[in-house]
């Protein structure tokens, strides 16, 4: 019993310690040295991974886009998230509007996989809910719609 336990503490360590990212590795005189992780400088942390950049938001909601935005909602990703600060499988969207660039969210809805390969904001969100949210092949059209919805949801006036 005791053997299975530390075979599976070792498991576990050799997986989680192998997840840091990516590292250089220099080699000088028989040492190994390991350096920080390599940034990627054309990075856009505000706007992250994607096509959308510089969208446009109204300063007063689209009530027609926030009711399409609620439909596809229901479909598409109310099975893993509220619409208030609770985490259900991925955190709660109350506030998010407010918290993240539109381009970025745009980005993140329509291209998550690039998004958490890359973007530390995602990363930490998978670390916290244990879950890589899935590509719901969300059109254009759908993801501006659910923007629009997160907006009445944080609270903008139409």
């Amino acid at each position: 019993m005791k053997k299975n336990m530390l075979l599976c503490v070792v498991c576990l360590f050799l997986i989680f310690s192998s997840c840091g990212g990516e590292t250089e590795i220099k080699e000088d005189a028989g040492q190994v040295e390991k350096t920080a992780p390599v940034e990627n400088p054309s990075y856009d942390p505000l706007r992250g991974e994607g096509k959308f950049k510089d969208v446009v938001l109204d300063e007063k909601l689209n009530v027609e886009m926030a009711n399409e935005g609620k439909i596809a909602t229901e479909i598409k990703c109310a099975s893993c998230h509220r619409m208030t600060s609770e985490r259900l499988v991925g955190p709660g969207w109350e506030g998010v509007t407010i918290r993240r660039h539109p381009d970025w969210i745009m980005n993140f809805i329509t291209n998550p996989d690039p998004m958490i390969d890359k973007d530390p904001e995602a990363q930490a969100m998978l670390v916290l809910c244990l879950v890589r949210m899935p590509n719901q092949s969300l059109t254009d059209e759908e993801a501006r719609n659910i923007l629009e919805y997160m907006r009445q949801i944080d609270g903008v006036k139409p």
